[in-house]
């Protein structure tokens, strides 16, 4: 095997052109994945952790790539990421309001997607198509344009009443979803969160919700073979990652041999050969 590059992993970046193209940030490098698919591929854990704020060497990593320091300081990691509508900008909480109103007060998106099945999610205005991408959906559909993250969250938190807004991941890697007309669907929902977008509105401003019109966007991943049974490759337990490359969706590698997340081991060293 060739040695390809050595570095801190970062969740693969994609492009929608046809199908997905997949690429491997590694330190300093970008692997291309494409031309791997099918053939046989190692990534060696180094045993070095760095996080990806302050770049200090760290046992263990928090929030997808940081230190415990950083974790604890960076508004990118508060809880209020995971759950908008917890958002605290407003009282002057924010532990970094610059960021905040660069990252949280713009435009964002509530979309509906098809993963393992329908669900619904929110993503800045810049994140179209990524976000699905990153998801692992094979169809995505903007619904509502919002003046900001808080506002997504509090309409996503209405709308997770009737549909998921969670994905099953381990049925997302064995399958395809088939195909749903995301259209019609939201043309179902909206009655039932109409109440919701007025109490926004009024609370926010007429502006603060925007119904939108779009199409779907359709995606295809690079998988030649899905898993019928899924076994997952662990860094902290074994450092050697090695299999034929069978195929790529959302952040997984898919290999003969198991299955890898590589977003959740952002900031680990490794070595990757082919």
């Amino acid at each position: 095997m060739k040695l390809l590059a050595k570095g801190t992993l970062s969740k693969m970046r994609a492009s929608l052109d046809g199908s997905v193209k997949y690429s491997l940030p590694v330190g300093e490098e970008t692997v291309d994945l494409s031309p791997f698919i099918g053939q046989s591929i190692t990534l060696s854990h180094t045993g070095n952790i760095y996080c990806c704020s302050c770049g200090k060497k760290t046992k263990k990593s928090y929030s997808q790539g940081h230190c415990f320091v950083c974790m604890k300081k960076l508004a990118s990691c508060d809880m209020c990421i995971m759950k908008p509508e917890t958002c605290h900008y407003e009282q002057g909480t924010c532990r970094e309001p610059q960021w905040g109103e660069e990252n949280c007060m713009v435009d964002h998106y509530v979309y509906l997607s098809n993963t393992s099945s329908l669900k619904v999610g929110i993503t800045r205005h810049t994140q179209i198509p990524t976000r699905w991408i990153d998801q692992g959906a094979t169809q995505g559909l903007p619904i509502l344009k919002v003046k900001t993250r808080q506002i997504s969250g509090l309409i996503e938190v209405e709308l997770a009443k009737h549909i998921s807004d969670k994905t099953n991941w381990r049925t997302l890697l064995k399958q395809d979803g088939e195909p749903m007309p995301l259209e019609e669907r939201f043309k179902e929902l909206l009655p039932l969160i109409q109440a919701k977008i007025d109490e926004v509105k009024a609370r926010f401003g007429d502006d603060a919700v925007e119904i939108l019109d779009e199409t779907i966007t359709d995606i295809a991943y690079p998988v030649e073979v899905h898993p019928t049974k899924i076994t997952s490759h662990n860094f902290d337990k074994n450092p050697i990652v090695s299999g034929q490359l069978q195929g790529i969706k959302g952040q997984y590698l898919i290999l003969d041999t198991g299955v890898i997340n590589i977003r959740k081991f952002t900031s680990y060293e490794v070595e990757v050969s082919a």
